[in-house]
């Protein structure tokens, strides 16, 4: 992770205005505002998030903000360009970094920082991330979050805001495929269709439940058939038949494992 204050030529005082951050694997950025971020002093494009109450600036519009203070895409030279400054391909990052941020249509440029630079706000806003996302049956979902503390969401209205939500809710396959977004800013389905991590914190229904000790059930609680067969003293070969017959009921299989709820095998030892 790279991380840079974004700051004014034309403010001597030399405050950072905002802060960015930039993920190499994921080639993603972020954008975070000040608590007392003056949205005169704010790029524009980012001043519209202080006008919503919102500290975070999604990836899509931090990268936004990039590729405008970099060669397009659609530059008729840009294969000379890449050459003269000893590009290969097309790098977002390097063509960023290369000018310190800078471009003609204001003044504002990058300052480097170590995440030990970073203000107590940002500190404190980091623990409100994302650690770990579950999704349950009809449409809900369990969010870890890194401070401890875990709500439940009913995704079921998210469409009536926003209609990319549909297939997420009408499709089960698809509402199962949620994720956590790079570093926690928030859960995502795909790369853009995305619910920050500062709105699941602030709503949802609080669950009295960590997520170690969620941990701790998944690691008591789930046999694989290996440990299946050894506590019901029998042959793999016999829980794949019980499997097969339907006294088995595995919570997650694939071509080369099962994994069984301990209760269940060893309610099979009372039968």
């Amino acid at each position: 992770m790279k991380i840079f204050a974004i700051r004014d030529e034309e403010n001597e005082s030399e405050k950072d205005v905002a802060y960015l951050f930039y993920y190499e694997k994921e080639k993603r950025f972020y954008i975070e505002l000040p608590d007392d971020a003056d949205p005169w002093e704010t790029p524009l494009l980012l001043s519209s998030f202080l006008k919503k109450g919102q500290r975070t600036v999604n990836a899509y519009w931090s990268r936004l903000w990039v590729q405008q203070r970099i060669v397009p895409t659609d530059r008729q030279n840009l294969g000379m360009i890449l050459r003269d400054n000893g590009l290969d391909d097309y790098d977002e990052y390097k063509l960023l970094t290369m000018t310190d941020g800078r471009c003609a249509q204001d003044s504002y440029y990058l300052v480097p920082l170590s995440k030990h630079d970073l203000p107590e706000e940002l500190i404190k806003r980091n623990r409100q991330k994302v650690e770990d996302v579950i999704p349950l049956p009809h449409a809900q979902l369990l969010v870890f979050f890194r401070d401890g503390s875990v709500r439940k969401h009913d995704v079921r209205l998210l469409p009536e805001e926003d209609k990319r939500f549909y297939p997420v809710v009408q499709n089960e396959a698809v509402f199962r495929k949620v994720n956590v977004e790079t570093d926690g800013y928030g859960i995502c389905w795909g790369e853009n269709l995305c619910i920050d991590c500062s709105r699941l914190h602030s709503t949802g229904k609080k669950v009295p439940l960590t997520l170690e000790e969620f941990q701790c059930f998944a690691k008591e609680r789930v046999m694989d058939s290996a440990e299946a067969a050894e506590e019901l003293s029998c042959s793999m070969q016999n829980i794949d038949d019980l499997v097969k017959r339907g006294k088995l009921h595995p919570i997650k299989e694939d071509n080369k494992y099962r994994l069984f709820l301990k209760s269940e095998i060893l309610q099979r030892k009372w039968k």
